[in-house]
């Protein structure tokens, strides 16, 4: 059975959105946990590093801030040098919905190793959904395709790239310059080619750095960064369901129906790229004073209640198998 976790009137982590469920799940889905690997051609590749763990995480979640600390340790008896990569969320082109601030996402991104500062380098990936047939009609499959080459190809560069992020240039522009260039590999998700405002696409910004990793040490990083927040006018029964709300939370909500919330996600799951389980990892979470919480766990650790509005979960030996997504909702 879940470890629920909901927060009522009386006592009482994760992001494109997900908002009108299909857009906040679309939304919400990606801050995240560091993890090894590198960027090539074909996009983002993670690989589980043998040699160094996750020594400890501490993982602070609120909707103006998300703050992690690890610890990680070099198992072996070398100096061991790799590349640390931090996703962020793949921003929609095109939102028609309640969004978070993604240039306040993008400028406050800080990263301190051994409490020094550091400046990452920025990679920017798009993304594209193909068109399918299901039930003879045509859709869009579930799973997007990195489409970064394609769009370098047509001549849009890093900077017209993260317009989703930075709202520099104009999204039917790049659009219509997709259009174009008539790169035949556009063909499969390009549905309209007569109107640049059907085409949709997703931005992803991901932060590496080269790490070396001392023999027999412990390395401590830091991130601080404002998370990117989806929301809605209406809580509904799959956002229910999916938010694991139960019947004890829902007594907490306004006689007027109206659910307005918002949400965030964070990706946990990359933290098991490394040697061992996390041996100590601790999750806080806070609230707005007048907001109810709910999210799924589903680890061993119970959450317990450290402020008015502060609630916390500890684990030992911690295999994240799940991501963590948590929904703010007006009382």
């Amino acid at each position: 059975m879940k470890n629920k976790h909901v927060d009522v009137v009386k006592s009482h982590f994760i992001f494109n959105s997900k908002l009108a469920c299909a857009l906040l799940l679309t939304i919400t889905a990606a801050q995240a946990n560091d993890s090894t690997g590198y960027v090539g051609t074909g996009g983002v590749e993670y690989i589980k590093n043998k040699n160094i763990s996750m020594h400890s995480e501490d993982l602070y979640i609120s909707k103006e801030q998300i703050r992690v600390n690890y610890e990680f340790k070099n198992l072996s008896n070398k100096d061991i040098t790799e590349t640390i990569l931090f996703p962020m969320p793949a921003v929609p082109s095109f939102i028609d919905s309640d969004y978070a601030d993604t240039n306040a996402t993008y400028d406050d991104f800080q990263v301190l190793v051994n409490g020094k500062p550091i400046i990452p380098q920025l990679h920017v990936r798009t993304f594209m959904r193909p068109i399918i047939i299901k039930d003879g009609d045509k859709t869009f499959a579930d799973t997007s395709v990195d489409t970064t080459e394609i769009f370098k190809a047509c001549g849009i560069n890093q900077a017209e790239m993260m317009t989703p992020w930075t709202y520099q240039f104009d999204t039917e522009v790049i659009n219509q310059q997709l259009l174009n260039c008539s790169n035949k590999k556009l063909d499969q998700f390009v549905a309209d080619k007569d109107d640049p405002s059907y085409i949709s696409w997703d931005s992803q910004i991901i932060y590496s750095w080269q790490q070396t990793f001392k023999a027999n040490a412990l390395t401590t990083v830091k991130h601080t960064y404002t998370p990117l927040v989806g929301g809605s006018v209406h809580l509904g029964a799959e956002e229910f369901n999916y938010f694991c709300v139960d019947e004890y939370t829902a007594r907490g909500f306004h006689d007027s129906g109206a659910r307005p919330y918002e949400a965030l996600s964070y990706i946990l799951t990359t933290g098991a790229n490394w040697a061992k389980p996390i041996k100590d990892f601790k999750l806080t979470v806070e609230r707005d004073p007048d907001e109810l919480m709910s999210f799924c766990w589903k680890g061993k650790g119970k959450v317990k209640k450290i402020g008015a509005t502060t609630f916390e979960i500890k684990e030992s030996n911690f295999v994240p198998t799940h991501d963590f997504d948590v929904a703010f909702i007006m009382k």
